[in-house]
């Protein structure tokens, strides 16, 4: 006897009993949460910020180690 009639039988009742969570509200696109907004690009600028300030540690680095500097 094999597993999948079993599985498919499992999955059936598994999902009809069950309700998703990230689709029980529709988001208020009128007032969105601002705190999450800023939260969001507060921590992408300073990701960037981060690159960019490695990347110029690694070029001075790299002119220094090949008397480019």
């Amino acid at each position: 006897m094999t597993f999948s009639p079993l599985l498919s039988r499992a999955v059936l009742v598994s999902r009809a009993g069950s309700r998703s969570v990230f689709t029980s509200s529709k988001p208020d696109t009128a007032n969105p949460n601002w705190f999450r907004v800023g939260l969001a690009f507060g921590t992408s600028a300073f990701l960037w910020g981060l690159l960019f300030k490695q990347h110029s540690t690694d070029v001075h680095e790299y002119k220094v180690r090949n008397g480019l500097e």
